[in-house]
């Protein structure tokens, strides 16, 4: 069966689920004040969505690592997912808002399935050297998602209506049902999962992420790098207006960070054993912090550059946090370290968007010099726990 998924068929349903999930982010935030009226509204709804995610993933790895055919759990998650899009579509300016946001809840509790629950499936896609990389090019489909999600949505919403962007969102992450069915399958894991309860395995991989080192450093590094991007992202809409003219210009210097990411990350899938994935883990999280002190200096042509440099730190950040996972994680337990990686890292995007916004109200200048000192705390994070 692992012989007969063909890599392209992964990478491609991987792309149009990821490039749905980035989109249909702005594209609810457009929808729900079009349809709601208020930018409150609307923000609680992007809101709703992305914070249930970090409760959901631990829960939905420890089921996909319990199932026989995880493939068929994870295309059912798309189908729950982009049923939830609908019904908030649906439901907007004709239901009570507060049940909008619960929808938003429940839907969000699957959004790991798109990110690392995917992604946990590489190892019976390739096998053996061909994994590096194919790692490599699955963390670039991230760099495409999030550089096409945010313009589709812009895109769809300003020729065709919010609502439509929306249902553009729903129809990407419906296409990938196919390459996620058609995952290999893995014999008697079923049966297995059966001598275990839920919560057992949910302590064990806790227990693995803590316990081997570096599972732990690379987690640890990744969680503290994510809080200093969000802190950047928080930062965006004032950059733009002070720096760039607009604030809605802040959006294409996010995609300055895709496009270079996306690069970083196609040399590493040519070179995929030139550097080792722990040196870059820790390295970029030092050319993140590089980039963030350039970007307090408020000047158009070195905000670019300096953006264009994060890029370059994250996107194979990514790809070096993916291997040592695939590295590190035992078989019966992969899914759910992979998605609860992803739940600890969009928690740490969180609380440094969170911070960052506030503090960049006061001063722009210190967010960003703040954040940059938070990119060099996740560097010495690794560096002082190789022991």
């Amino acid at each position: 069966m692992k012989n007969r998924y063909p890599l392209h068929l992964y990478l491609a349903g991987a792309v149009a689920a990821r490039a749905g999930d980035e989109m249909s982010g702005p594209a609810l935030m457009l929808a729900g004040f079009a349809l709601a009226g208020s930018t409150t509204d609307a923000s609680s709804l992007l809101a709703g969505i992305t914070v249930s995610a970090a409760a959901g993933g631990p829960v939905l790895g420890a089921l996909l690592d319990r199932a026989g055919r995880p493939g068929r759990l994870l295309a059912g998650a798309l189908v729950l997912y982009a049923a939830g899009l609908g019904m908030i579509l649906v439901g907007l300016g004709r239901l009570p808002f507060a049940v909008m946001i619960l929808i938003a809840v429940l839907t969000g509790l699957l959004g790991p399935a798109l990110s690392g629950g995917w992604t946990a499936q590489l190892p019976r896609v390739v096998l053996g050297d061909r994994l590096p990389r194919a790692n490599a090019l699955d963390a670039m489909t991230f760099s495409v998602a999030s550089l096409a999600g945010p313009a589709l949505a812009g895109g769809a919403a300003e020729a065709l209506g919010a609502p439509t962007a929306v249902m553009v969102s729903v129809v990407l992450i419906a296409s990938a049902l196919p390459a996620a069915w058609m995952l290999p399958t893995r014999p008697g894991r079923a049966q297995e999962a059966r001598t275990t309860s839920v919560i057992s395995d949910l302590t064990a991989g806790m227990r693995v992420i803590v316990g081997r080192s570096a599972l732990a450093r690379a987690t640890l590094t990744s969680v503290v790098s994510c809080i200093a991007q969000g802190m950047l992202t928080a930062c965006i809409p004032l950059l733009g207006d002070r720096v760039l003219g607009g604030a809605s210009r802040g959006a294409l210097v996010l995609s300055c960070a895709a496009v270079s990411g996306l690069v970083a990350n196609a040399a590493l899938a040519r070179f995929p054993r030139s550097v080792a994935p722990d040196t870059i883990i820790w390295a970029s999280a030092l050319v993140q912090a590089a980039a963030l002190a350039l970007a307090a200096w408020g000047q158009p042509v070195v905000l670019i550059a300096a953006v264009l440099i994060a890029g370059v730190g994250e996107g194979p950040q990514l790809a070096a946090l993916f291997a040592v996972r695939h590295r590190e994680a035992p078989e019966h337990l992969r899914s759910q370290i992979f998605t609860t990686g992803a739940s600890l890292k969009l928690t740490g995007f969180a609380l440094g968007a969170a911070v960052g916004g506030p503090v960049a109200i006061w001063s722009l200048s210190a967010s960003l010099t703040l954040a940059a000192g938070v990119a060099v705390l996740a560097a010495l994070a690794f560096v002082t726990n190789l022991r």
